[in-house]
């Protein structure tokens, strides 16, 4: 499976982006897709997740209430709508997937198997 990240820029503090991440490949397998995020000197964290009929989903505390993580499983791609954004939330976000057949949404990176390339997201304050 191969990830694509997009959606990254530029957007002042209180801002919105809308990062997506397209899957191809397997994809007629089913996948639980999560998003991460590393800042400059810190550790890749956990930011979203969403099981791969959707139904399920997992946020990070500093996600939650502005962040939305979805999915169109006919277009194979995962979303995630950031609404009021901090200067703290700049970082190249990643998106992942894990396949199997479960309903479980891991937070823990070494959960997932395959990883996007990375788009950097900047908030100026």
């Amino acid at each position: 499976v191969q990830l694509q990240a997009s959606g990254g820029g530029l957007v002042q503090a209180g801002g919105s982006l809308r990062l997506s991440c397209a899957a191809s490949g397997r994809t007629s397998s089913p996948y639980a897709m999560g998003w991460f995020r590393q800042a400059p000197g810190k550790e890749r964290e956990f930011v979203a997740a969403i099981s791969r009929g959707g139904g399920s989903t997992s946020y990070a505390d500093s996600a939650l209430g502005r962040f939305t993580i979805s999915r169109d499983n006919a277009k194979n791609t995962v979303s995630l709508q950031m609404n009021g954004l901090k200067p703290e939330d700049a970082a190249v976000y990643y998106c992942a997937a894990r396949n199997g057949y479960t309903t479980v949404v891991g937070r823990s990176a070494n959960w997932y198997s395959y990883w996007g390339q990375g788009t950097q997201v900047t908030v100026s304050s």
